[in-house]
């Protein structure tokens, strides 16, 4: 896992995870000392996302299933389990599985608004 610590978290709000290694693994922080808003969001097999952006919101989110798609910004991949995949205020993002369910932890340590979404494509006809 990626090391984002620039410094101590004990002594600075976190803009993205950090993970601290051990001597027995590691342990990600999501969010230290903040208010957040945590989401487990199920992705069914063959469900896509809207195509979205969040004006209000960052997202970070940790990959609990394998085969989860992922789209953010203009690179695409498909994401690793106990991957953390940052999502930029205001930035263009979307998940999906072509196959299996996928499960995904969402962190939001922004104002958290379900009606901030601006939809750019949607398969399900929101957007």
């Amino acid at each position: 896992m990626t090391t984002f610590a620039t410094e101590s978290p004990s002594r600075s709000r976190l803009a993205v995870p950090v993970t601290e290694p051990r001597p027995w693994g590691s342990f990600t922080i999501l969010a230290l000392n903040e208010p957040a808003s945590v989401k487990l969001i199920t992705v069914a097999p063959g469900g896509r996302l809207s195509l979205q952006r969040h004006e209000h919101r960052a997202e970070t989110w940790l990959v609990l299933d394998p085969g989860l798609e992922v789209l953010v910004g203009d690179r695409s991949w498909v994401a690793q389990v106990g991957e953390v995949v940052h999502v930029p205020l205001g930035e263009v993002h979307r998940m999906s599985s072509s196959h299996g369910e996928v499960r995904v932890l969402e962190v939001v340590l922004d104002r958290f608004d379900e009606d901030d979404i601006e939809r750019l494509d949607d398969a399900y006809g929101r957007a």
